[in-house]
């Protein structure tokens, strides 16, 4: 006999794909997700996904908006429920994965990549604010460390905005101006974990 693993948010609304869309969405009220990005990160596949969001679309719990040939969905704000729906994701239910989070440091989360990341930095990209969430700077050859920004994503619970160059291509970047480069530190920079100094070399 198997054993029971629906978490109790699973449980309450009827399907682990549904209630992981919620939370995305009431975790996330002022952000807009298309469909692959949604299927990305909460890991569920997009059939599964399409007829979730047919189903809390039909009840009005979401909106959506066509933004470049993208539909894009969000949390229906003028929805009865928008602001009990945010009470109850607010409080993140599944604690144990919240601790792990909160505990967690980006030290942590570069401990499996340090052979691979030379260089990042983290911004606080305000919703809406064009620009990047991470500027991952080291040798992706054999692609770890896309993997690994997949992974932090999905800790982070939302989508996260990235860009990985090589070492060369930074400093490169950066002896010129590059005007992407400087757009970077333009913005609020959260951390910066640079120990080979290249950034601030």
């Amino acid at each position: 006999m198997s054993k029971e693993t629906n978490t109790p948010t699973e449980k309450l609304f009827g399907s682990k794909t549904r209630a992981k869309l919620l939370k995305l969405f009431f975790e996330n009220p002022e952000k807009s997700f298309y469909v692959r990005e949604m299927t990305r990160v909460i890991d569920e596949q997009i059939n599964s996904v399409r007829r979730e969001l047919l189903n809390l679309e039909s009840i009005g719990v979401i909106k959506n908006e066509t933004f470049d040939n993208k539909v894009y969905y969000s949390a229906n704000n003028k929805h009865p429920f928008y602001r009990p729906m945010i009470d109850i994701f607010s409080k993140k239910i599944d604690t144990a994965r919240d601790k792990d989070i909160k505990e967690s440091t980006w030290e942590d989360y570069c401990r499996p990549v340090k052979n691979y990341l030379k260089a990042l930095v983290i911004t606080n990209r305000l919703p809406g604010q064009d620009g990047i969430d991470l500027l991952i700077i080291g040798n992706d050859r054999t692609k770890k460390l896309t993997r690994w920004a997949e992974v932090i994503e999905k800790k982070q619970g939302k989508p996260i905005n990235y860009v990985i160059m090589s070492p060369d291509d930074f400093t490169y970047r950066k002896s010129v101006h590059d005007r992407f480069i400087l757009d970077i530190f333009e913005m609020e920079i959260t951390e910066i974990i640079d120990p080979d100094k290249i950034i601030k070399g």
